[in-house]
């Protein structure tokens, strides 16, 4: 029997199938989705493989498979595969998407080995135990000391035993020794949930509107039917309360579901209401705050069939699950569901995949949903269930909008409106909770010489470096690298050095200055580096009733705060002046979904919305949480400037450490791409610099293509790659993104 493999590694001309024979002991064993170790080139030592086909025989002479790993299933290889001309990258790319965490490294065989400790029984019975110290065969104090601890507590460890008798792991030996004890080696389970103690709920009673949804989307779980559904309602309009029903559902008939969020810091709080309602133990959790021996374990409950809901974020659509009966995208508009790493993928179209081949129903959920995933709603290649009312009969707030030019002209130079400022006030004084949003971190966001202009730039890349007080550091947000803060201007000696721009720390130093009185917690990813420290500072916020909470975008989706009665949004326009296609779609999307944190339960909320740019129809629309209007107003320019969802944007992307090289193979890829796509479908630009032109001192270039993608491009495509790889560039790589999240 022959096997064809594929082997581990990331070069492009390696992304093809090589024969090796199955040893007549492996014969049983070997199977398509295998993980083995071959022998390969000239190489002295094994590189692992993957096999996606087995065959009678080779017209060629080939080598043996020496070992194999583990094992993913037939439909998991087919799924690579479809990834890997999808997204442009190799099947092996893919193929490590779905294996078990702490397994991925080709160049180990090692595991993430189980945590495994030692525990201490008594191996005599007790009465023969104390007959030996009756007659003097235990003389020991200590030795009778540990010995009536362990009758008392059997199964306990050495250090315990150290810490509750004074007994020293010499002693415990010399009992071992003596046959008294037995030391046992036994796993422990790294369980995320251990700690979790929340309180059991039933199912709320569900409006009308809920349950017409449920009931279209439960139908299909019943019938094993294939179905897209997008659940879209308002904040508060009780999705998750469906999104527990339809799981409730899909148990009975002893199937699996899979719910995505889009954010670490939401995965906490969806937890909880699914402990709350659902048995603990049925409940797997994948995301990468976990430590990697939590995600092995985590990842084997699942393999085997403990856990029936895996919630996590994007990558959880890979866990090695079966026979599932539905799949949930929780705030499906969110960007993070795209890979912005090799393989590019899309959670959404993968769960398409997915939810097809076990004939289950995928459910997007989301208040503002991306505009192509409304639009094919309103084809009605998606059914479109709506919840137009809160779930409590709670009122959505009342939102108003600061021009902050008209408080520039009245001489405000502060973060924060009049308005703002007495609203603030105001809620300090009612107790009540705030939160402030503004989608920059660290203290300010670019340093400029006021006598020269020079900027302080990152050495490594052509980007602004962004000033950190706490830690009195400048530091690029791209690749890392960190300098000490600039006091003279290295270009004309000046000592006019100005700080610009605003970040949260920034804003958490003006609040506490103007608010010395309130309480403050700031969530950003410098705040968020530890384990559970999303969670941590939630909980904080919500149970010690802090004041005021400062944040990036992790505050905006999804919360729920019942104290929570005014979100501030410091700068509305951070959004708007992105280089991309769809920043008025992003700026709706983040003030609406911001705004729907303010006033959930019976209290009254209000919004107050900061900007430049008060008339533009984003935040005018944002300001009548009218997504409808917006829909309808950004549909129409997309149609008429020929953006998705009227075609495809593909990104073609080269970086190199290598200037003329990247320029000479950017042309040579844009001859090619210019010589076999049909121009009439398909306009290709010509190849120019990133917007960010230089990261991690890489050079960037970009080519954009406009056009509908199909299976004859997507065939060009590949074959471009292939005919350029060919000719072995050593320094420049190539990456093909289709409608990618990020044009910079």
């Amino acid at each position: 029997m022959i096997a064809e493999i594929i082997i581990n590694r990331s070069a492009k001309r390696l992304n093809r199938t090589f024969d090796y024979e199955i040893p007549k002991e492996l014969e049983e064993l070997v199977m398509i989705g295998s993980t083995v170790l071959v022998p390969f080139g000239k190489s002295s030592s094994l590189e692992e493989g993957y096999v996606v086909g087995i065959k009678e025989n080779t017209d060629y002479e080939v080598k043996q498979i020496v070992k194999i790993k583990h094992n993913l299933s037939e439909n998991q290889i087919e799924l690579a595969k479809w990834m890997a001309k999808r997204y442009f990258c190799n099947v092996s790319d893919c193929i490590k998407q779905m294996l078990t965490p702490g397994t991925k490294n080709r160049n180990s065989d090692k595991k993430v080995q189980d945590k495994i400790k030692n525990v201490v029984y008594l191996k005599k019975d007790i009465e023969e135990i104390q007959f030996d110290i009756e007659m003097g065969k235990i003389k020991s104090e200590k030795q009778k000391k540990v010995l009536q601890f362990l009758k008392d507590n059997e199964g306990v460890t050495i250090p315990e035993i150290e810490i509750f008798t004074s007994g020293t792991r010499a002693i415990i030996k010399t009992l071992e020794k003596n046959g008294y004890v037995e030391i046992v080696e036994q796993k422990v389970e790294r369980n995320p949930l251990a700690n979790k103690k929340v309180e059991k709920t039933e199912n709320l009673k569900l409006t009308d509107e809920q349950q017409i949804a449920f009931n279209k989307i439960s139908d299909c779980i019943n019938n094993n039917e294939y179905n897209r559904f997008l659940l879209y309602g308002v904040t508060g309009s009780g999705k998750t309360e469906i999104y527990l029903q339809l799981i409730g559902e899909v148990l009975k008939h002893n199937k699996t579901a899979i719910v995505l969020v889009p954010e670490i810091s939401l995965t906490p709080q969806m937890i909880d209401r699914f402990i709350a309602r659902f048995n603990q133990e049925e409940i797997a959790v994948l995301h990468s705050k976990l430590s990697i021996g939590e995600r092995y374990d985590e990842w084997n409950k699942i393999k085997e069939g403990k856990a029936k809901i895996i919630i996590g974020a994007r990558s959880a659509i890979f866990a090695p699950t079966e026979n599932i009966g539905i799949i949930i995208i929780d705030e499906e508009h969110d960007v993070s569901y795209k890979s912005e790493a090799v393989p590019k993928y899309d959670a959404k179209e993968i769960a398409k995949e997915i939810a097809k081949a076990n004939k289950c129903p995928l459910v997007f959920g989301s208040a503002t949903p991306d505009l192509v995933t409304y639009y094919k709603a309103k084809q009605g290649k998606i059914i479109l269930l709506e919840l137009t009312k809160r779930a409590n009969n709670s009122k959505l707030p009342t939102v108003e909008i600061v021009d902050l030019r008209m408080e520039l002209a009245n001489g405000n130079r502060s973060m924060l409106s009049v308005a703002l400022h007495e609203a603030i006030k105001k809620n300090l004084l009612n107790k009540r909770q705030t939160i402030l949003f503004l989608n920059r971190r660290g203290y300010s966001t670019f340093i400029m010489c006021r006598e020269c202009g020079y900027t302080v730039k990152c050495k490594n890349c052509n980007i602004s470096m962004t000033y950190h007080k706490a830690e009195n550091k400048l530091k690029c947000h791209y690749c890392g690298y960190e300098e000490n803060i600039v006091k003279i201007c290295p270009v004309c000696h000046s000592t006019k050095i100005r700080y610009f721009g605003t970040g949260t720390q920034k804003l958490e130093q003006e609040i506490n200055t103007i608010f010395p009185q309130a309480t403050t917690i700031r969530m950003d990813i410098d705040t968020v580096t530890k384990k559970n420290s999303h969670e941590d500072i939630l909980n904080k916020f919500k149970n010690d009733n802090i004041d005021i909470l400062i944040g990036t975008q992790m505050v905006v989706k999804g919360h729920h705060f019942p104290n929570v009665t005014l979100v501030g949004v410091i700068a509305a326009d951070s959004s708007l002046n992105i280089d991309d296609y769809r920043a008025n779609e992003r700026t709706f999307q983040i003030l609406t979904q911001v705004a729907g944190r303010a006033g959930r339960e019976n209290l009254d909320g209000n919004v107050i919305i900061q900007t430049y740019n008060p008339d533009n129809f984003s935040i005018q629309c944002a300001k009548k949480q009218n997504y409808e209007m917006f829909y309808n107003t950004e549909i129409a320019l997309r149609e008429q400037l020929k953006y998705p969802p009227f075609c495809d944007i593909i990104l073609v992307g080269f970086t190199s450490l290598d200037e003329n090289e990247i320029k000479k193979v950017a042309n040579e890829v844009f001859d090619y791409l210019k010589s076999n796509l049909n121009l009439e479908q398909f306009n290709v630009l010509k190849p120019m610099p990133s917007p960010i032109d230089r990261i991690q001192n890489h050079y960037r270039w970009r080519i954009i293509v406009k056009g509908n993608m199909n299976d004859t491009a997507n065939k060009i495509l590949n074959n471009c790659l292939k005919y350029i790889y060919n000719k072995n560039y050593k320094n420049t790589r190539i990456s093909i993104d289709v409608n990618p999240n990020s044009m910079m």
